[in-house]
């Protein structure tokens, strides 16, 4: 078994509406509520990080499948949606939605694009923070797949 390990170290001031710091190796930010929860909604917060989490996860884990797939692609983009429900006062991360636009290039035949489409799908069993959340939030994919 090999072991990855990761550090953070964050700083917070105290108080609900205060701003923060966090800091890792490459992640460097202040951090705060967001306005939609009535923050001071300085710099990123857990709600975004997820979000992030989940999407550089899903779209890194889709482009190496599709490189060992030898797929021709042409163009690879995304964007992600996070859904967070307030029922009485308590906040649940209820469901986060992946948009991925993929599209191969004009030497790909029906064949890569239906193994494409496959790959689509199965990144999202393939991402270890899909994995980590799963039973716990939704994940949903609104794929926009194509030849151009």
């Amino acid at each position: 078994m090999v072991l990855h390990y990761f550090h953070l170290k964050a700083d917070w001031p105290g108080g609900r509406n205060e701003v923060g710091y966090i800091e890792s190796d490459k992640l460097k930010t202040k951090i705060s509520i967001p306005k939609e929860m009535d923050g001071p909604d300085i710099g990123t917060n857990p709600d975004e990080m997820l979000l992030g989490a989940a999407a550089t996860c899903y779209i890194i884990s889709l482009g190496a499948l599709i490189e060992r797939a030898n797929l021709p692609l042409a163009e690879m983009a995304m964007e992600s949606e996070g859904i967070v429900d307030v029922t009485e006062g308590v906040f649940t991360y209820q469901k986060i939605i992946h948009k991925p636009r993929v599209f191969l290039t004009r030497e790909a035949g029906e064949k890569e694009l239906k193994r494409l489409n496959a790959l689509v799908e199965k990144a999202e069993s393939s991402c270890m923070i899909s994995r980590a959340i799963a039973g716990n939030v939704e994940l949903e994919l609104q794929a926009d797949t194509g030849i151009h």
